[in-house]
């Protein structure tokens, strides 16, 4: 049975970090690359980040560009993002998500979310 679980979500003040993580069971972590999801509410769901399989490609949205960062550890089928800097207008449910390819905007399987919410 196919699970990502996101977690390290939580209240965080503007200027703050929080570190997310995604648990992914059930398939070959290796074999995907993998994207970070966000979705504020009232607002469609929006790409924040992506990495290749192997980790050595990076990308992101320009949103977040020099204050996230994607990375992940396939001897632990887990993935990260590292959010530093954090705005307001980051508070959103992220979501981690797997693909085959990372030049796609097609993602196979979904984590559940965990909430991110930065007060001003």
């Amino acid at each position: 049975q196919v699970q990502l679980v996101e977690s390290g979500g939580g209240l965080v003040q503007a200027g703050g970090s929080l570190r997310l993580s995604c648990a992914a069971s059930g398939f070959t972590f290796s074999s995907y690359a993998m994207g970070w999801f966000r979705q504020a509410p009232g607002r469609e769901r929006e790409f924040v980040a992506a990495i290749s399989r192997s980790g050595g490609n990076t990308y992101y949205a320009d949103s977040v560009k020099g204050r996230f960062t994607i990375s992940r550890d396939n001897a632990k089928n887990t993935m990260y993002l590292q959010m530093n800097g954090l705005k307001s207008e980051d508070t959103a449910v992220y979501y981690c998500a797997a693909t085959l390819s990372v030049y796609t905007s097609h993602y196979d399987y979904w984590g559940q979310g965990t909430q991110v919410t930065v007060s001003s």
